[in-house]
């Protein structure tokens, strides 16, 4: 007679199991020897990010003509951005660089955790910026009265506050699951829907919160930036010559390019985070990259072309002389 057959060991999802560490991922299908030579723009990127935004940050700080609200909020958009690119940088390089793929379960949460802070920080500061150029040119009588030195304090805080309460819950919803034995992460950094997948228990809990969080967070502050630009649009129809409208346009023109850059990345990724079952994964990893390192990078370059006051001061650090004949 045949022995009995057993049946195959079963995971059992009622019992707590937490992995110590992921498994990160870099370009989907790309052999390891090509690793240094894709690190090669990822290099360029973010290089561009540190030295434009350090480069904006110093120029503000160092130019007292620029210590205005709308360049105040400018210094904040760099600051996201800077964040945006410490936060990504170490594991992203790591892979291309050296084959680091794993990163420990809490030291992924936590980059996690800052990575979406400063994603609703950027958020928060562009609706700001939005908010900056409706005064400017609906009011601009009223400009210096409206946005003080104290107001822009406030609104810098309770953005930052903002960002960091709602979120605070996030790992902490993330540490109470049961986790299936992969931990193989879609990403080079950690991600909240891609770090909720991983769960072998119920995530609805997780799913609705994150909902609840992009609504009110990214969700908001896009309708309210559509709304500003409304009554922008409005009010310039008012000025009535073609060209004060365009002027008055004209310095909205890289608040709109900022917007662009980072709202129609952020909506892809999540879309295909949620949705898109079928998509191919490189997709959604050159999508990733594309919405957390393409704005840091060009958001200082847009800045400097599109700022006449930003360009003249840049010029003022590279005083070349010509010595006569």
């Amino acid at each position: 007679m045949k022995p009995p057959q057993q049946d195959a060991p079963v995971f059992n999802a009622s019992s707590f199991y937490q992995p110590s560490v992921l498994l990160m991922t870099g370009i989907p299908g790309m052999d390891k020897s090509h690793h240094r030579l894709i690190s090669i723009p990822f290099c360029l990127f973010y290089l561009m990010a540190l030295s434009g935004n350090s480069t904006i940050l110093f120029i503000i700080k160092r130019t007292p003509s620029l210590h205005q609200p709308m360049y105040c909020f400018l210094s904040m958009l760099a600051i996201a951005d800077l964040g945006l690119v410490m936060c990504t940088l170490p594991t992203t390089l790591g892979i291309f660089w050296f084959d680091i793929r794993t990163i420990g379960f809490d030291a992924c949460l936590t980059q996690m955790y800052f990575i979406h802070i400063v994603s609703v920080l950027e958020s928060s500061v562009l609706l700001a910026m939005a908010f900056d150029r409706l005064v400017a040119i609906s009011c601009p009588l009223r400009y210096k009265a409206i946005l003080t030195k104290h107001t822009v304090i406030k609104i810098g805080l309770v953005m930052l506050v903002r960002a960091g309460v709602s979120l605070l819950p996030i790992p902490f919803l993330l540490k109470r699951l049961t986790y299936c034995r992969n931990n193989n992460l879609s990403h080079s950094f950690c991600f909240h829907p891609d770090v909720m997948k991983l769960a072998c228990t119920d995530i609805s809990v997780n799913v609705l919160y994150g909902l609840v969080i992009v609504f009110s967070t990214v969700g908001i502050d896009s309708v309210f930036i559509v709304l500003s630009y409304f009554l922008i649009i409005r009010t310039v129809v008012k000025l009535g010559t073609k060209g004060e409208c365009l002027k008055a346009l004209n310095t909205c023109a890289s608040h709109i390019c900022a917007v662009c850059l980072f709202f129609i990345p952020m909506i892809g990724l999540s879309m295909i985070h949620r949705f898109g079952k079928d998509v191919p994964p490189i997709v959604n990893t050159m999508v990733a990259y594309v919405y957390l390192i393409v704005p840091p990078a060009l958001n200082p370059i847009i800045y400097s072309i599109k700022s006449k006051q930003i360009r003249k001061a840049i010029l003022k650090m590279f005083p070349w002389k010509t010595d006569p004949l």
